[in-house]
């Protein structure tokens, strides 16, 4: 059984992955009703939460439903990072998570995210402070390294766990790979076999179907699979894995009218947590993957993602749910 701290997340947990404009909490919901084991919010940024900018601190909503559920934040400063430690935990999450792997470059030029990749000492002591600067367990989001020359992940994800971090989840990719080509789980493995290591070693990029979660857990020896895109769109994912986990057999792939209803959902949850305009408008980067494998279904596809009023996008769901009742997905 995999512990985060003193967090009990299961045998080998499937974690959402915190993502941009997705990790919401109207998707947290979703994800966790389909089997995710423990959830991270969208990435925060220290310098935004202590400048009291709006979208940092509405990021910071989490629910009880959620649990355990973890708060990402990134940065490079030491004291911005502690002070949003403290304002991080007035909303009492279970776990705070340190942003060491975005490779995004308006993150990555101000020596955040996977920025600070080129600086390990740096990583490594603003990793110590934080844990020392608060009670939550404390778990680092990270990535093989810079690039192919500066792989020392082993070294890495040691002194992590060394000063204090009490789980790491690694993404496959390089700094440089961005999230081309394939994700290489082998130095993720590397780091678990390292008989030194006693904190769990999550997995992250390219798990898209069930038996890449199942080679994940039994040829790579990892400690849980961290999950992002192959859930946008598609919280069912977590269920999946599940079930072919105890029976080796895949799930029907959910209805038309499954699909609908949380295609609906989401929107209204959406729309409830951030209004209508921003609601309608984060929402629709879903809706792809909620309907894909409908035929000439492009016509829909450009209605939900163009129309800028709620009450369009619930009528286009309605227009599907009749134009292509009786559809069977593959």
């Amino acid at each position: 059984m995999a512990k985060i701290g003193d967090i009990d997340v299961g045998e080998f947990p499937l974690l959402l992955a915190p993502m941009e404009d997705v990790s919401d909490p109207p998707f947290r919901a979703l994800c966790k009703e389909q089997g995710a084991d423990v959830v991270y919010t969208e990435f925060i940024s220290s310098e935004g939460l202590i400048r009291d900018a709006a979208k940092s601190v509405m990021k910071l909503d989490i629910y009880e439903k959620e649990r355990p559920v973890g708060i990402q934040i990134f940065g490079a400063n030491l004291d911005s990072m502690l002070k949003s430690v403290e304002i991080v935990e007035a909303s009492k999450p279970d776990i705070i998570d340190i942003n060491f792997g975005c490779p995004v470059k308006k993150v990555v030029s101000k020596g955040a995210g996977a920025g600070i990749l080129k600086d390990i000492d740096l990583m490594v002591s603003l990793t110590e402070a934080m844990v020392k600067h608060t009670k939550l367990p404390v778990t680092i989001k990270t990535r093989l390294g810079w690039d192919d020359a500066s792989i020392k992940i082993v070294e890495v994800a040691e002194r992590l766990q060394d000063v204090g971090a009490k789980a790491i989840a690694i993404h496959g990719r390089t700094r440089a790979q961005m999230y081309k080509g394939n994700a290489n789980w082998k130095p993720i493995a590397d780091v678990k076999n390292n008989q030194r290591m006693h904190i769990p070693v999550f997995g992250n990029g390219d798990v898209d179907t069930p038996e890449r979660a199942v080679a994940m857990r039994d040829e790579f020896g990892l400690d849980g699979a961290m999950i992002g895109r192959a859930t946008i769109g598609y919280p069912w994912f977590f269920k999946e894995v599940k079930h072919f986990f105890k029976t080796g057999e895949h799930l029907p792939p959910p209805t038309l009218k499954e699909r609908v209803v949380a295609a609906r959902r989401h929107l209204q949850m959406a729309i409830d947590w951030k209004g209508e305009k921003l609601g309608v408008f984060e929402t629709r980067r879903h809706y792809t993957n909620y309907f894909k494998g409908i035929p000439h279904f492009k016509e829909y596809r450009m209605k939900m993602v163009t129309s800028d009023d709620a009450i369009d996008v619930f009528d286009v769901f309605d227009e599907i749910e009749k134009k292509f009742a009786g559809f069977e997905f593959a």
